[in-house]
């Protein structure tokens, strides 16, 4: 056993943890790891003090520091006998060790953002950093960062070979992340190329930090560019690196214009570790027993027992208490499974076909003449609503040729975003009004309803009936909160199938309460939560029992939902998602206990149905159809073009 000391630096944030084990000697990193921890900070920081444990097994652990740092730390400190350091500081304690010429550091992480200036005193030589951070808000940080990735499509192992590109950049909002979520989706709506998304999106966080977070100050050369996406994305350094001298030219400040621009602005080695190795040199210069570390017993306790007791208030129930109430839900509301129409060898099929060309995916359906579904279609929005729609046509083509079967198709509608395009280039029978189209699906399956609920990726419809007809609605398109993508990015960012969300939130044993409201203030719950040691499990089940209080409260906004009816019908492709379903139906029946509420059999192709009904309606009485025809459909040629005609 040796009795050369070391010191660890830990930096939990609020989507990773950084390790680092240190020679307090010479201040040489002689381990170091990096992880999304998915939730689970205490279990990762556990993985890691166990891996450091079997790393460095010759040396006595009675003389180990530790010191702590990040937005998750804190809990963390008291059952590891760590020390807390603040991170600001330890960031800027890293830096001054490691690159003592650096004039401005820029550290973006997972929830937050950083800008330190060091301003030399001309008269004692000293060096003072100022400062600013954004901890409050997702614009401008990783988080946002990630968002868009997932609406844009765009997979990890093709971001780090972008490149940044000026030439194209089109407007998004970074003010708030999600204003620039909307941007991004309107954007990939239109058919923007994904790269030009990521570069726009890249302008528009270097601007909002460099307008905002600067508060009026000007950065000083040499420039650090920190934290995970400084790192690992190369296109967001180039753009770093066009915009400060630009800033610097504007503002007259007088930089050396003959080193080169990684020089100048410079993602360093390990730009990711230094929080956790900054905690490390604050660590050194605190008292020798200070941040003695105190083993794993503490923190095992902590992260396997007395966790409802500990989550106090935070804590509420499950969205089932047990398994019997699971299995009696899921009986009642499971979407029964679709069988598609069996076709005879040479049958002729006469259908009409109904599109819905939503804003994240788009659904068609093919209705007999007698107003059965015969078979059905799905596909993510590739962007594109032309391309999108001839994939789809083609796929119901494909499942009546796979039999053997000839389609005649009578007529076509569409519905949706991309309704105005299909019935400009494909002589659409029908351009219906989503409202619309969802009632006619809804009422076709239920009868005399009151309200129809539909929840789509981007958006929200809540539909009030009286006597068969839309008495009045309210509709939310402009904000995240309460659809199924704000659950859908939840769900990626711990690394869950969206598939699996209901499965994995049923697991939960207790949820912790969010505040209905802004997607932007749900996720800095989620964090806090996070720091309190919520599980994700149990984080999945708060964000589906507030996705109805978003719907009644933030959209509908009526105070007595028992005086809107008692028949409730639940559509849109989130009530696949039976945790939802399950949040909704409690809900509803806690405010309306006499209530139905049923959910569509095919919740996300009820617009589909809706636009196929009509055009089914339309063309029988009508006698023809105007649709180009079916091969000719898929077959269309086409050019984008996005330029200033455009």
């Amino acid at each position: 056993m040796r009795e050369k000391s070391v010191v660890i630096g830990l930096d939990v944030g609020s989507t990773t943890v950084k390790a680092v084990v240190v020679d307090p000697e010479t201040k040489e990193i002689l381990w170091n790891d990096y992880r999304r921890h998915h939730t689970k900070q205490a279990e990762c920081v556990l993985d890691f003090l166990t891996e450091i444990r079997f790393a460095f097994a010759d040396i006595e652990s009675g003389g180990t520091r530790l010191f702590v740092t990040g937005s998750g730390a804190g809990p963390l400190a008291e059952p590891l006998g760590a020390k807390f350091v603040q991170e600001v500081n330890a960031v800027t304690l890293a830096v001054e060790t490691l690159h003592p010429d650096v004039g401005s550091v820029i550290e973006l992480g997972g929830q937050d953002a950083k800008i330190i200036i060091f301003k030399e005193n001309k008269e004692t030589g000293q060096k003072t950093a100022s400062a600013s951070m954004n901890d409050k808000c997702a614009s401008g940080t990783g988080a946002t960062i990630d968002k868009c990735f997932i609406k844009v499509g765009l997979p990890a192992e093709e971001t780090a070979k972008l490149s940044f590109n000026a030439d194209k950049l089109h407007h998004v909002a970074a003010k708030c992340g999600v204003f620039a979520e909307t941007d991004i989706v309107n954007l990939v709506k239109t058919g923007i190329p994904s790269d030009e998304i990521m570069c726009s999106l890249a302008d528009a966080i270097v601007m909002q930090n460099l307008s905002v977070l600067t508060r009026g100050n000007t950065l000083k050369h040499k420039v650090l560019l920190l934290g995970g996406p400084n790192t690992y994305l190369p296109f967001l350094q180039e753009c770093w690196r066009k915009r400060i001298p630009e800033t610097w030219d504007e503002r007259g400040y007088d930089y050396p214009k003959d080193l080169p621009l990684d020089e100048l602005i410079m993602v360093p080695e390990n730009a990711e570790l230094y929080a956790a190795y900054g905690a490390v040199m604050y660590g050194l210069h605190e008292a020798a027993d200070v941040g003695m570390y105190s083993g794993l017993a503490a923190l095992e306790h902590y992260t396997t027992e007395g966790r409802a007791a500990r989550l106090g208030d935070a804590a509420g129930p499950p969205l089932v208490a047990n398994r019997e109430e699971l299995t009696s839900f899921e009986e009642a509301y499971r979407i029964p499974k679709f069988d598609q129409a069996t076709v005879a060898k040479g049958e002729v099929v006469r259908a009409v076909i109904g599109l819905d060309g939503g804003s994240t995916s788009s659904k068609a359906v093919l209705l007999g003449e007698g107003g059965e579904i015969l078979f059905k279609a799905y596909s993510l929005s590739k962007g594109n609503p032309i391309q999108d729609a001839k994939e789809l046509l083609a796929e119901l083509r494909d499942k009546v040729q796979s039999q053997g079967g000839v389609l005649e198709i009578l007529g076509f509608g569409a519905t949706g975003y991309a309704a105005d395009v299909l019935e400009e280039c494909l002589n659409a029978d029908v351009n219906i009004v989503e409202t619309v189209a969802h009632m006619m699906s809804a009422t076709h399956y239920f009868g005399d309803v009151d309200v129809i609920c539909d929840i789509g990726g981007q958006d929200i419809k809540v539909l009030f009936m009286e006597n068969g007809d839309i008495k009045s609605f309210k509709l939310s398109n402009q904000c995240s909160a309460g659809n199924g993508m704000l659950l859908q990015a939840m769900a990626d960012q711990f690394n869950i199938p969206v598939t699996e969300y209901a499965t994995t939130a049923f697991e939960a044993s207790l949820a912790p309460k969010f505040s209905y409201g802004c997607a932007v203030f749900l996720d800095t719950d989620r964090v806090n939560f996070q720091k309190e040691g919520f599980a994700k499990e149990e984080l999945l089940a708060g964000l589906a029992q507030v996705l109805p209080k978003n719907v009644w409260q933030y959209v509908v906004g009526v105070p007595r939902m028992a005086s809107l009816g008692r028949k409730f019908v639940l559509q849109g492709g989130t009530q696949y998602n039976l945790a939802a379903v399950k949040a909704q139906v409690d809900y509803i029946k806690e405010r309306v206990p006499d209530g139905e509420v049923f959910v569509h059999p095919h919740c996300g192709e009820a617009g589909a149905i809706g636009a196929a009904m009509e055009t089914l309606r339309v063309v029988k009485r009508r006698g023809t159809s105007t649709f180009v025809g079916l091969d000719a459909a898929i077959d269309l040629e086409y050019t984008t073009r996005n330029d200033e005609s455009t």
